[in-house]
């Protein structure tokens, strides 16, 4: 994701996304095709890339959040503070931080406080309390459990406190009231380029397995689905044969291991998260099936270098982690002026395969890849 300051990259692969969607349709619509062909073709209609929000937000581009000069100069001026409240560690979160951070200190606003609450809410309510001693002007957040976090988060909102959110607000939560902006990846884009990743790697038939988020996480929820209309819709041959929802992603291993049991031809599995999917590819090496490839969301390390060995994961999905940081920072900058900012905000995605990771790192993570990953 770039920030309105710097539009590299972003209008590019939003053309070569548009593209591919048009190839797809083009490819997918073929004439004078009998009724049974038609009905083992997947879906009739092409699935859309449209996607909204946990109340209904319509999703606007990275480009759409700009600031003049004299507003950054109010809140260079403003001498505010911010803190993150996250919701676990990884990788992903913490380019995401390093992105926000550096477009905090263009901005002038110092970071007080940074919490991760390993996916517990009890956790996430305890880390907020401490933060909120430190009296922050902005918080950047996303609610581990949406339900608890309405009540967990209002002594922000009671405090004043400007919350900008990474993909899931807590739940009654609205835009321009209780928090300022949400902002994430293209979550449709993303589900299509996981399920071109994994068709591209088979040729384009075999019978592979959905490991999906099981909770009421819009964010995951919209991703998931998403893969699984385009692959119905774009690879008529693979079948998924095998769909196995989870909540824990540390149970990975054991789900993986009786889907791979229970399915002996199976030749790919899609995983919502990295995380999760260091069980998936652990239960696959245990079962001795160099045959099963992988492909899941976010660039971690592991994953990626499995993936340049020749290993069994043959896809990543980056999410702009750097610009997605970037506009959680400006969305908080319009917070603390009260300028009215976009209800959402979405970033372009982009994949990843043995051939382009490091540019993918570097578009992801604005670094080089890892040595364990490289190499070098």
């Amino acid at each position: 994701m770039n920030s309105p300051f710097t539009q590299t990259r972003t209008p590019k692969r939003a053309l070569v996304a548009l593209a591919l969607v048009a190839g797809l349709a083009l490819s997918g619509c073929s004439a004078g095709a009998s009724p049974e062909a038609e009905e083992s073709s997947g879906p009739a209609v092409e699935p859309s890339l449209a996607f909204t929000g946990p109340g209904g937000e319509v999703p606007g581009a990275l480009d759409d959040l700009v600031l003049t000069d004299e507003e950054m100069a109010e809140v260079e001026a403003g001498n505010f503070t911010a803190a993150f409240v996250w919701h676990t560690s990884s990788e992903f979160v913490t380019a995401v931080e390093e992105g926000a951070t550096e477009e905090f200190e263009k901005l002038g606003i110092e970071v007080v406080a940074s919490t991760q609450a390993d996916f517990d809410a009890a956790t996430q309510a305890n880390n907020l309390q401490t933060v909120l001693a430190l009296d922050p002007d902005i918080i950047v957040t996303i609610a581990v459990d949406p339900t608890s976090a309405a009540a967990t988060f209002q002594p922000a909102v009671d405090a004043g406190t400007k919350l900008v959110i990474m993909t899931t607000p807590p739940a009654g939560y609205t835009a321009g009231d209780q928090f300022v902006s949400i902002v994430t990846e293209s979550l449709t884009e993303a589900g299509k380029i996981n399920a071109d990743l994994l068709g591209d790697a088979l040729g384009g038939e075999g019978e592979v397995g959905y490991m999906f988020h099981d909770a009421d996480f819009w964010f995951t929820n919209q991703r998931d689905q998403a893969f699984k209309d385009w692959t119905a819709y774009s690879y008529p041959d693979i079948d998924i044969v095998a769909e196995q929802g989870f909540t824990d992603e540390a149970a990975t291993q054991e789900v993986a291991a009786a889907m791979i049991a229970r399915n002996p031809n199976l030749k790919g599995i899609y995983v919502s998260w990295a995380t999760a999917a260091q069980g998936v590819v652990a239960a696959i090496r245990d079962a001795g099936r160099t045959d099963i490839k992988v492909v899941t969301n976010d660039l971690d390390a592991t994953l990626a270098a499995d993936m340049v060995a020749g290993g069994n994961v043959v896809g990543l999905v980056g999410n702009g982690s750097i610009s997605l940081g970037k506009g959680l920072a400006i969305a908080s900058a319009y917070g603390v002026i009260d300028k009215e900012a976009p209800e959402l905000v979405a970033i372009t995605p982009m994949g990843a395969t043995a051939d382009n990771i490091v540019e993918a790192w570097e578009d992801d993570y604005g670094t080089e890849p890892p040595s364990s990953v490289t190499g070098k």
